[in-house]
């Protein structure tokens, strides 16, 4: 397992707006999804939406109103922030019983620790004062700076973030504090799973480059689908192979790195820098550069540049230019590139659907002698293993 943590200043070449282009993205994300979307497809990508999870607010929540009390029975000494839009909905929903004025009360008598910048503009919006952010952005480093310190006594309201806390607030109890669990909003499984379902399909099947996440919960739900179909070890080998699964930060990516599938990070947990850090590692990891035929190739997800000049191509023409690719030079037999077809056909149509996809290809391509024909044995790519990029 690896992380690789990128990011590149503005006005770099991850910036250009064909930096992404040829690729596909999926992208997992419900909240901003469509800017998300867009910064990625500004750069020239192909992106398939289907979000994961979705955000159930608990306004009218009889645990949310339960807590509430429980935290204006007494003077709170510490509370943990873990999201903007958590604290938003829980001052909201306070608003909306009478209750606001006493919880900001409370409030501005306690440390507020924040868990990253979201959740601190949060506060400071409301017109509190922040205490603490840690600079990993991580519940992790919020609960050993609290376990630090003498904590027999205190009382610890702790915002929720859509799941339980469980380790987090059995620590805190275990060192003597009281703690009062806020549970402001759930995670559930969006309502139609059928475009993470066709997601997970196309990831196994090499349809996507990539799945950016933005949210471990939406991590959980896309592998709990795949479970429910069977196919949770064969998309954790698409992750571990051929598809990059890309991570706002380091909280999100842990379900991944926890079974073992390397992920690609940030070097600050933002979309815009998310999005970045595709339009790098994707060029430079997840394409095949070389000269066939006298022209120069760029072999990306999706399309393929001749001479610099994009041209997309159908599943078939693609799967058979990336298995020459494999062996720049070499002749492949047709047995070969049957094999790699979408879909399953019998012998005699799949061999008609080998020189269907071949018939394609050099259609797309455009200039002639890039793919060559070897009598009885295959196809190969015209090239010298001298010319491969």
């Amino acid at each position: 397992m690896s992380t690789a943590v990128l990011d590149s200043p503005v006005g770099s070449p991850e910036t250009a707006p064909d930096a992404l282009a040829g690729f596909t993205i999926g992208v997992t994300a419900t909240r901003r999804r469509e800017e998300f979307c867009a910064l990625l497809e500004r750069r020239g990508a192909r992106v398939v939406r289907a979000p994961a999870i979705r955000l159930v607010p608990l306004a009218e929540d009889a645990e949310l109103l339960a807590a509430t009390r429980a935290s204006l029975s007494a003077p709170i000494d510490d509370v943990v922030v873990t999201t903007g839009v958590g604290f938003r909905g829980w001052m909201a929903a306070a608003e909306g019983w009478g209750l606001s004025a006493d919880l900001t009360a409370h409030l501005t008598d306690a440390r507020l620790l924040t868990r990253g910048p979201k959740a601190r503009g949060a506060v400071r919006a409301a017109g509190l004062n922040d205490h603490w952010t840690p600079s990993t952005e991580s519940c992790e480093e919020v609960k050993q700076h609290l376990l630090a310190q003498d904590l027999r006594g205190r009382r610890i309201a702790v915002q929720l973030h859509g799941e339980p806390l469980t380790g987090f607030v059995a620590e805190l109890r275990e060192a003597g504090a009281e703690v009062i669990e806020v549970p402001v909003y759930r995670w559930l499984p969006y309502r139609d799973t059928s475009p993470l379902r066709r997601l997970i399909s196309q990831a196994i099947s090499g349809g996507v480059d990539a799945v950016a996440f933005t949210s471990a919960p939406a991590v959980l739900a896309m592998l709990n689908a795949a479970r429910a179909d069977g196919l949770e070890d064969a998309l954790i080998a698409a992750f571990a192979g051929p598809v990059v699964a890309a991570c706002v930060g380091p909280v999100t990516a842990g379900p991944l790195e926890a079974r073992g599938v390397p992920t690609v990070l940030p070097d600050r947990a933002r979309l815009g820098a998310l999005a970045r850090t595709l339009a790098r590692h994707l060029p430079e990891h997840s394409v095949t550069r070389l000269v066939a035929g006298g022209h120069q190739l760029e072999i990306r997800g999706h399309a393929v540049a001749v001479d610099d000049e994009l041209k997309p191509l159908p599943p078939a023409p693609m799967a058979v230019l990336k298995r020459l690719a494999d062996k720049p030079g070499h002749v492949v037999a047709r047995s070969e590139l049957r094999t790699v077809l979408p879909g399953g056909a019998s012998r005699d149509s799949a061999e008609h659907a080998v020189e269907m996809a071949i018939t394609r290809l050099r259609r797309a391509l455009g200039p002639s002698g890039i793919v060559e024909t070897v009598v009885k044995r295959g196809y190969r790519l015209a090239c010298d293993r001298g010319e491969v990029m």
